[in-house]
């Protein structure tokens, strides 16, 4: 792929679950950035997912073991091996695949190992974030930033960052937890990272699997509480990082 900080070989990982309807719009607006490839993880789908996202242009990977963390490790594990950033974001339609640019283009220049779209600090279609995500979202910032001295506003699925770095991060949660593991691991690591804002829409067909009712909704938030007080006292434990996460 290339963008104004050079030419990097760029994969792009989408999770996916029952995301027929979309899936193959999204395929083909991220091809249309330039991107060296397009991996739909089919997270045990029940309907022609997979099969409309191939026919689209991207190659599809099965890992049919539910868990959001699993399929995002699916699709890491099966990029081309000269990879040298990865991507990743939902298949449901609701993130802009015109703002890839400003994700990868941090990353790609040398300016930043980790960078996420915030859907908070971008323009957001009406209905397109629940409040319970907002205030997540919100929640998770200020646990960050008490911790670590980082701040987030926002636990985006929409990130990009550096291969080799998010292989060494040994990240182990495998469902909803997989987005603040990984920006806590980005903390503790001393890595430096970036928000930018990102616009976001109203999912364009499915069904959230989070949002979509209460009940969902609670799940994914005992999830996220409980992977931040479990990753909280083991990161402790490991050996001390020799600088903190630096903020651009």
């Amino acid at each position: 792929m290339r963008l104004p900080g050079g030419e990097r070989i760029v994969s792009v990982v989408i999770p996916c679950l029952n995301e027929e309807e979309p899936i193959g719009g999204v395929v083909r607006d991220v091809l249309g950035q330039g991107v060296d490839e397009v991996i739909v993880v089919d997270n045990g789908s029940t309907d022609r997912t997979g099969e409309v996202a191939q026919a689209a242009g991207a190659r599809v990977v099965s890992e049919p073991r539910r868990g959001y963390g699993r399929a995002c490790a699916a699709g890491l594990a099966a990029m081309r091996p000269d990879a040298e950033i990865v991507c990743f974001l939902d298949g449901d339609g609701s993130d802009v695949p015109s703002f890839m640019p400003a994700v990868i283009g941090p990353v790609t220049s040398g300016q930043a190992d980790f960078v996420m779209g915030s859907r908070l600090q971008g323009k957001r279609e009406p209905g397109s974030l629940t409040p319970q995500q907002v205030i997540a979202g919100w929640l998770a910032g200020l646990l960050l930033r008490l911790t670590y001295g980082v701040r987030f506003t926002d636990m985006s699925p929409f990130r990009a960052m550096r291969v080799d770095r998010l292989r060494a991060l040994g990240m182990r949660e495998e469902t909803y937890g997989w987005n603040l593991e990984m920006q806590m691991r980005v903390a503790a690591a001393g890595l430096r990272v970036l928000e930018v804002p990102v616009d976001h829409r109203c999912r364009r067909g499915g069904v959230s699997k989070v949002s979509g009712n209460v009940v969902a909704g609670l799940s994914a938030a005992w999830k996220i509480a409980t992977t931040f007080l479990r990753l909280a006292l083991s990161l402790r434990k490991e050996p001390a990082q020799p600088r903190p996460a630096t903020v651009l």
